[in-house]
């Protein structure tokens, strides 16, 4: 969109923050880049640039405007809406690969040499992996300098840079401001969080609008004894992170999500609020969905009752797998039931002065080793559990943030067991495409039918191409006509 000079500067002279995360505006005699809703007075068209990244404006020498803060806006939603190269790149970028294993991890990660990569990502978002991975890194290092007491080094270390000088350099670079600076002013405008003992609290931005009930309440109905709970108007649960454990605990709010995140160690920080972004589908552009999906007659009125739904995803795409297995065919309250019996005999022990959540969900390498006749399962989904967990084990199956839709969904569907209902399921919330589509389902064929839609499989599908590429999010709608909890917030 950043080509689009008269489209940007109209979204700029609006102040419009639909367009937040889309593009960056660079001002030319301020030398300040910004998001589109800015508040200050919008620059002449003439002072305008525009970049498709933050880390492309800092790299052509602009510095972050102290106003609107643009480091902090919604993420691009077409990292979530594409499975191309770009787009799986920037959501293992996101995830803090290259921090952890550098642009050969990421390449080998993707199957490309890291040569295409960069210039992929550099034709596209005007910067390399490791611009962005710093520009991530900048926005890490402010939310720890303005939310925590941490020493300086401390912070630096824990969002990612090699040295002080560096971590230094970069924050005046990026904020024109040191890190002493930078904590002052927020301590001055009210920024500080509470002081929480091991906790670092900060604001999820999104576009508006959301709706939180089936986000939440799906996230709520479902969740696993000991890993997942409901308490004080908020959803909580475990993380397991590269460094260490986590728990987050994210609460709706009218402007944003609350976030409260405790972690063993703050190097996991950057990977934390990306999953938990990922989780809550925060980087969703809902207004481009919904015009989609109202453009339908028959859904038309289901957007305009409760416009913004969000599709539920996962902090764990291999987790998601495992419990979508264990609830093939069998009610909510038994899925949860077989997956907390697992987290019970095979999951790590976490700590949580807090509340009341007591595992991690088991990994894949973990499940490898269970016995299938202690499960009170059927024989056959016995061995669709085994295989499913063998091949994730074995990493046989690729469900991370960075693989590749298509082949994921051929891997799984080869499996004994795994059929097109659990392939879209899994497609869905665990890997975020927001096109799966889930036409066997009982309750959409149901709420289908009660519209006047069409109610069998094959005719759903037909029918179903006007809404794509966001089917998912029409499954959203169509699930919300029922009354099961998945669909209401839960009382605080």
């Amino acid at each position: 969109m950043h080509t689009e000079t008269d489209r940007c500067v109209r979204a700029v002279q609006a102040k419009d923050a639909r367009f937040d995360g889309w593009f960056f505006t660079a001002v030319l005699t301020t030398r300040i880049y910004c998001r589109p809703s800015c508040p200050v007075v919008p620059p002449k068209p003439e002072n305008m640039r525009f970049y498709p990244s933050a880390a492309a404006a800092q790299q052509a020498g602009f510095r972050a405007c102290k106003r609107c803060r643009p480091d902090a806006s919604p993420g691009s939603p077409q990292w979530n809406e594409r499975a191309d190269l770009v787009a799986r790149a920037m959501r293992l970028i996101a995830d803090g690969l290259v921090d952890r294993e550098g642009v050969p991890g990421l390449a080998a990660r993707l199957g490309y040499s890291t040569r295409q990569i960069e210039r992929q990502l550099l034709a596209e978002l005007g910067a390399g992996p490791l611009a962005l991975a710093r520009a991530q890194r900048a926005q890490t290092a402010r939310l720890l300098i303005e939310t925590s007491e941490l020493p300086m080094a401390d912070v630096a270390f824990a969002a990612g840079f090699a040295s002080i000088r560096t971590f230094n350099d970069t924050v005046r670079e990026v904020f024109a401001l040191s890190p002493t600076e930078l904590r002052a002013r927020a301590v001055r405008g009210g920024r500080r969080a509470p002081a929480t003992t091991g906790a670092i609290s900060l604001r999820l931005p999104f576009r508006a609008p959301l709706c939180p009930d089936n986000l939440f309440g799906h996230l709520v109905a479902t969740a696993v004894p000991g890993v997942e709970e409901w308490r004080d108007g908020a959803y909580r649960r475990t993380l397991r992170l590269p460094y260490g454990q986590g728990v987050a605990t994210l609460r709706p709010q009218p402007e944003y999500v609350a976030c409260q995140l405790a972690l063993t160690d703050l190097r996991d920080l950057t990977i934390a609020i990306s999953r938990c972004r990922r989780l809550l589908d925060l980087d969703a552009d809902p207004v481009a969905v919904d015009d989609l999906l109202r453009a339908d007659p028959l859904l038309a009125p289901l957007v305009d009752k409760n416009p913004g739904r969000r599709v539920p995803r996962t902090v764990d795409a291999a987790e998601f797998a495992v419990r979508a297995v264990l609830g093939q065919q069998v009610s909510t309250a038994a899925a949860r039931t077989h997956a907390g019996r697992l987290v019970l005999a095979h999951g790590e022990l976490v700590e949580d002065p807090a509340g009341g959540l007591t595992h991690l969900f088991p990994g894949p390498e973990a499940l490898a080793a269970l016995d299938p006749e202690t499960l009170a399962l059927p024989r056959t989904r016995r061995t669709t559990l085994t295989s499913l967990v063998a091949a994730l084990a074995a990493e046989e199956i690729a469900l991370g943030v960075g693989s590749d839709w298509d082949e994921a969904r051929t891997r799984l569907a080869a499996l004994p067991g795994v059929g097109p209902w659990t392939v879209e399921v899994i497609a869905m919330r665990g890997l975020g495409d927001p096109d799966a589509f889930l036409p066997t389902d009982l309750g959409l064929r149901r709420a289908a039918q009660e519209l006047g839609l069409p109610a069998t499989p094959a005719a759903l599908t037909a029918r179903s191409a006007d809404w794509r590429p966001w089917r998912a999010y029409a499954v959203q709608y169509l699930w919300a006509t029922d009354s099961h909890p998945i669909n209401h917030l839960p009382p605080v």
